[in-house]
């Protein structure tokens, strides 16, 4: 069977293609900045002279499933409809997404099966007391609550960590960190989702390339009290603020790093915030036995370099120590 995956983020398109099982594999990327049109950048790679054009079935990443896709589904046009819907609490990712099945359908073909994979499914294992927000219980009526993101890509690493640790994946504790334009740190139990910082969008959480993560909700409501527009605020919060918002130059780490050996106090301070909130999430999901990097392109600081810049000294792969009941 011809397979091909295309990994559509922010600010990525990632594509991998086996004829399987074990023909060789064919994997192509392209990138974008937040001012650029993604969907353009998209076809262009499908497009390609080299990409492979005998395709038995597509499968999407798609970080928004709601509440009601929990798991892998084929693509009918009852999906997409739901994933459009979706867009509005993922504008950087689902509307990409969709646009990434249409490109299929126009440069493969309408008759080749596409599946999607959804970034929530991972973490519908959270608990109420993980995924209902302390507002009007009202709230969660309505939907309003922690769905979670980046979810295929915490899957695998508890997978990896597992493979690495020579122990079953349903045994360890983990704290994964998802670290890239869009960033977010899950708690992991016993191969399960139990906690993680991003919430009913993946805009909460940890400072991100182009958005803020987690403000006092207070200035938001300030603001628009104040003549900000919700379009604005919402542009503000998504496109406007996190490392490009504090710098002045970027949402690219490696800009970011660049600036700072220029000495540039802008680039310093976004790196050190970036850095000062990942070490408080971290702590918020603590008594984990092992923590597991992913980082992405972008990001381009390996997590040793973060780790001293968040003043941790030493991260172990491996079991951690029991220590004395006296010490706990």
């Amino acid at each position: 069977m011809k397979v091909l995956v295309l990994n559509v983020g922010s600010s990525t398109c990632k594509c991998w293609f086996q004829d399987m099982p074990g023909g060789q594999v064919w994997t192509a990327r392209t990138e974008w900045k937040s001012s650029d049109n993604g969907e353009d950048y998209i076809h262009r790679l499908l497009q390609s002279s080299d990409f492979p054009r005998a395709i038995d079935v597509v499968g999407h990443r798609i970080v928004h499933g709601g509440p009601k896709y929990r798991e892998s589904v084929i693509v009918t046009p009852e999906v997409r409809a739901a994933i459009a819907a979706q867009a509005e609490f993922a504008p950087a990712h689902n509307r990409l997404q969709l646009a990434a099945i249409e490109a299929v359908d126009q440069v493969i073909g309408k008759n080749v099966v596409q599946v999607a994979v959804f970034d929530t499914a991972f973490h519908s294992t959270l608990a109420p007391a993980a995924y209902v927000y302390p507002g009007p219980y009202a709230w969660f009526e309505q939907g309003i609550r922690r769905y979670g993101f980046h979810g295929i890509s915490v899957q695998y690493s508890t997978r990896r960590a597992a493979e690495l640790l020579h122990a079953p994946h349903d045994s360890l504790r983990l704290i994964v960190c998802h670290l890239g334009n869009g960033a977010s740190v899950t708690a992991v139990a016993n191969g399960k989702s139990v906690d993680t910082s991003m919430g009913f969008t993946p805009l909460e959480g940890l400072m991100m390339g182009t958005r803020s993560g987690t403000v006092d909700p207070a200035i938001p409501a300030y603001l628009l009290r104040h003549g900000t527009s919700p379009g604005d605020l919402d542009n503000i919060l998504n496109k406007q603020s996190g490392l490009l918002g504090i710098s002045g130059l970027s949402g690219d780490m490696r800009e970011i790093l660049a600036a700072i050996e220029k000495g540039n106090e802008r680039a310093r301070l976004a790196y050190d915030i970036y850095a000062h909130r990942l070490t408080r999430e971290m702590g918020g999901r603590r008594r984990r036995d092992h923590l597991h990097w992913r980082h992405r392109r972008k990001l381009r600081a390996p997590a040793p370099r973060c780790l001293r810049a968040a003043r941790i000294s030493r991260v172990e792969i491996g079991r951690r120590k029991k220590r004395p009941a006296a010490s706990r």
